[in-house]
């Protein structure tokens, strides 16, 4: 991937003939706040070492897509589940209230930012150490690195409890009964136990894996593809629509397997159906169509195109920052 400008220290010079007045106290102040972020960037670069910053810039990265693409996930998430067009699932949210915009907000934050520090960071560690050993042996460098991205992938499927209390508290049929998100978890946890919180995550793991091979096997390929960039601003740009192009694709690759992990999630105690089953349920609800099995599909590209560039550029950003 191509690196990612810092900011230029000279460009809050003042320009033109004159002589530059003294600083006031509030640009000194300003000067002491840069400072010390300077200061206290390189000493987070410095404790996590090479590798650590990877997990870091990650968690960043996935906070603030998650910050900013939240109304149009649970648009999404209504139409996987319910299968209604855009404009209903809109006006659901809107019945539901400004108040419960955001609900649910908690899980895919703590789940988000631990995925994807967990996806660029073991990555990264994955590839070290098969690389090292693999040296000598032969292995062409992508077999390793693919190896080394769908295991990366599996491990976030860890996490799953966070996509499950997530659904739970989306879904508006469970309103009255979940409250947040500790309250979710606990009532799983008591009522059903840990296993509960694990429904739905076959389709999970046959999405990870694989969708992380492409994502890292065809990242480079695709920047290089794009218009050498000479500036900060073009290198924001081509990681924006880097990550955004694969992220749609796979979005759209993929997206069978989360419509059947949304409507197995949405389901609280009875019997674990396998993943094939509810997508034949699905499909049979609504009639039969394979148009109808990707309702939300378009939305769901929009919506990846939008976050993988956020994640992909604001994490190249942050790891040239650190």
């Amino acid at each position: 991937m191509g690196a990612v400008t810092t900011m230029d220290p000279e460009s809050g010079r003042q320009h033109g003939t004159s002589p530059s007045p003294s600083p006031s106290p509030s640009a000194s102040a300003q000067g002491k706040v840069a400072k010390s972020g300077a200061a206290l960037t390189s000493g987070l670069a410095a404790r996590l070492g090479p590798q650590g910053k990877h997990y870091v810039c990650g968690s960043l990265a996935a906070f603030t897509n998650i910050i900013i693409t939240f109304p149009l996930q649970k648009v999404l998430f209504r139409q996987q589940l319910h299968g209604v067009r855009a404009s209903e699932a809109v006006r659901q949210l809107q019945r539901d209230g400004l108040r419960n915009l955001y609900r649910g907000l908690l899980p895919p934050l703590l789940q988000k930012t631990t995925t994807v520090a967990i996806m660029f960071g073991l990555y990264e560690d994955f590839s070290r150490l098969l690389l090292r050993h693999a040296s000598g042996s032969g292995t062409p460098e992508i077999v390793t690195r693919s190896i080394s991205a769908a295991l990366a992938g599996t491990a976030e499927a860890v996490l799953t409890p966070f996509e499950r209390v997530q659904t739970l508290l989306q879904d508006h049929r469970h309103h009255g009964r979940f409250n947040n998100t500790a309250h979710t978890f606990r009532t799983l946890l008591r009522d059903y136990g840990v296993r509960e919180c694990y429904r739905g995550l076959v389709p999970v793991l046959l999405r990870n894996g694989p969708s992380n091979v492409l994502f890292f096997g065809l990242r480079g390929p695709i920047k290089q593809r794009l218009p050498e960039a000479h500036s900060r601003a073009e290198h924001l740009v081509n990681d924006f629509v880097c990550g955004g192009v694969l992220g749609a694709g796979l979005g759209i690759m993929f997206f069978p397997l989360n419509v059947a992990k949304s409507r197995a999630q949405s389901q609280v105690g009875g019997a674990f159906v396998p993943c094939s089953q509810v997508l034949m349920t699905v499909w049979r609800e609504r009639g039969g169509s394979v148009v109808m099995l990707f309702r939300g599909a378009h939305l769901n590209y929009h919506r990846s195109l939008l976050s993988w560039g956020i994640i992909n550029a604001t994490y190249e950003l942050f790891l040239k920052l650190m």
